[in-house]
């Protein structure tokens, strides 16, 4: 049977990055250089084995996204105090939390976004 490792953005400014995941929850466990071509660095989550690695190509700062990709999702405890504690780190969801698709009941969710644009789902637990 497969075992899920992990799932690598690339990105154009490591030391940006690993602050934005940082102030998430996860904590850098390790960086690889690859050659003379780029760098990867590994985090994760209190605990937790490395799953989200970032990848940085010398010499490249930005990159499109594509349409098919959407985003990864955390859990939290409580969305309202998450938010206001990523607020005072300067960090802003997409719009104010929210039930999908217009349910009354049932976990609330809400978006950022990391500096190179991908979306990071916070998921309230209950």
């Amino acid at each position: 049977m497969p075992t899920f490792l992990h799932t690598c953005y690339r990105i154009g400014d490591i030391d940006r990055s690993v602050a934005f995941y940082e102030k998430l929850g996860f904590e850098e466990v390790r960086r690889m250089p690859i050659g003379e071509e780029a760098i990867n660095v590994f985090l994760a989550m209190p605990g937790e084995d490395p799953r989200l690695e970032l990848t940085y190509n010398h010499g490249v700062t930005e990159y499109d996204h594509g349409t098919g990709y959407n985003h990864i999702a955390l859990g939290v405890e409580d969305l309202d105090g998450t938010l206001a504690r990523l607020a005072d780190l300067g960090i802003e969801p997409e719009k104010p939390p929210y039930r999908p698709g217009g349910r009354t009941e049932g976990h609330r969710i809400a978006f950022v976004r990391d500096p190179d644009g991908y979306r990071v789902e916070l998921v309230e637990a209950g």
